[in-house]
């Protein structure tokens, strides 16, 4: 196929097509959407946000949904709404982002993390039971990459222990497991709606649960409007009960301010309507270019099992398996740069730091009181050093993110294997120039 781009060779592909990567897909509708809450002012209501909550229950398969600023407030409200508190420990794999459960140490708690699923580098169910302890009050389990995890699992041993389950759906709206739709399947769900997402709408979030009680903890923590309390600029929200909280109505317990800003919720409203049909045709593009990097000895796309009733969703993130050992011992950090020199520009190795490693979960005086947050209140001292969590650990050695198609092209499709196809075709010869 040529010389590889990177000792000197030709580019497989010369030009990218802007269309096939682009995404949100705005159009005149989206604008005039969002315009028309500029034009009014409108932009700290609460009425299209309402709206746009209720669309998304309904599309989710959910009695409830709440608008929040930012995914990492869906998290942080959800974590308080399950009872988190000083002393206590939430459960969470390390392989994801920050915001799936640094707010627990914010409340107090700490964080109990496990390893994940070789596969689907998913929460592993085999790693969770022996972790929950008398101050276990929440299972953090997020939908990695798209890729639903084992959920029926997770639930199973969650409930046999009294603990809930908290979905972090921000890769994975629309992603289905066995015929419900992710964010659905756990006692309640956050999840990012921000601007690199699949589902994108600019800076907001989106928790949602069919659980009553949980709803309301989440608007009695950061919707303090919403509360039943009277203001000069929402209606009193009859259908809030408040329950225990109605004391504090008006204010909110998080001390925060969590409501999404109509600009993102009229937005949200009209991606909704043509989400999955575009989700449809991701699904229909990565299928064909995983099918074809799977032909490749060093390669598996991580990906569900056909039949298996899991989907991706928008494919967000995704994610390779790489076998150095199929490609004559070449780095994954190196087999990417090779495959960006031919054109592509959206490989590379590894995918989220692991979280076990980083100061914050280990010497992070978050409340001044002289010693680490995660056991300044008492809990258990479950910190843990290199080498304890094995599959995320090895993940930078062994995983490389592949490009993100939006539009099925066939023939474009097949341009980008060509350059995975030629580097790996080359690897032998790659590794003996680095070595020599």
């Amino acid at each position: 196929m040529g010389k590889l781009a990177i000792l000197g060779g030709e580019k497989t592909i010369s030009e990218v097509k802007d269309e096939l990567f682009h995404w949100p897909i705005v159009t005149d509708e989206d604008i005039v959407a969002v315009t028309n809450v500029l034009k009014k002012g409108n932009m700290s209501g609460t009425d299209i946000t309402k709206e746009f909550e209720k669309e998304y229950a309904a599309w989710n398969g959910t009695e409830y949904a709440l608008g929040t600023c930012n995914g990492t407030a869906a998290i942080t409200a959800a974590i308080w709404a399950c009872g988190v508190g000083a002393g206590d420990e939430v459960i969470c794999q390390s392989l994801t982002y920050w915001a799936s459960c640094a707010s627990a140490l914010t409340f107090g708690a700490t964080v109990n993390f496990a390893d994940v699923d070789p596969e689907t580098l998913c929460l592993d169910p085999n790693d969770i039971e022996h972790r929950i302890g008398p101050r276990t009050k929440a299972i953090i389990v997020v939908n990695y990459a798209g890729m639903p995890a084992d959920l029926d699992a997770i639930v199973k041993i969650a409930h046999r222990h009294g603990v809930k389950v908290i979905e972090d759906n921000s890769h994975a709206q629309g992603s289905m497991y066995k015929g419900r739709m992710c964010g659905s399947i756990g006692d309640i769900a956050g999840a990012s709606l921000m601007a690199g997402k699949a589902f994108a709408i600019g800076e907001a979030g989106m928790i949602t649960t069919n659980n009553r009680d949980l709803f309301e903890r989440c608007v009695a923590f950061g919707h303090y409007e919403r509360t039943g309390a009277p203001s000069r600029f929402n209606p009193v929200d009859q259908q809030i009960t408040m329950g225990d909280l109605l004391p504090f109505k008006g204010m909110p317990m998080g001390a925060v301010k969590h409501r999404m800003n109509q600009t993102c919720a009229a937005m949200g409203k009209v991606q909704l309507k043509h989400y999955p049909e575009r989700i449809a045709e991701i699904d229909k593009a990565m299928n064909y270019f995983a099918d074809q990097l799977d032909k490749i000895p060093c390669l598996k796309v991580i990906r569900p099992v056909k039949e298996s009733g899991l989907t991706k969703g928008g494919w967000y993130f995704p994610l390779c398996h790489y076998d150095k050992t199929k490609a004559y011992g070449l780095a994954a950090e190196k087999f990417a740069e090779a495959v960006n020199a031919e054109g592509v520009m959206a490989c590379g190795n590894g995918a989220n730091s692991p979280l076990h490693l980083h100061n914050y979960f280990h010497s992070a005086d978050i409340f001044n009181m002289g010693k680490p947050t995660v056991i300044a209140f008492g809990q258990r001292d479950v910190r843990q050093g290199a080498g304890t969590l094995p599959v995320t650990e090895s993940a930078a050695g062994n995983i490389i993110h592949i490009p993100w198609f939006k539009r099925f092209d066939r023939d474009s499709i097949d341009k980008y294997v060509d350059a995975f196809r030629k580097v790996a075709g080359a690897a032998k010869e790659l590794q003996c120039h680095r070595v020599g």
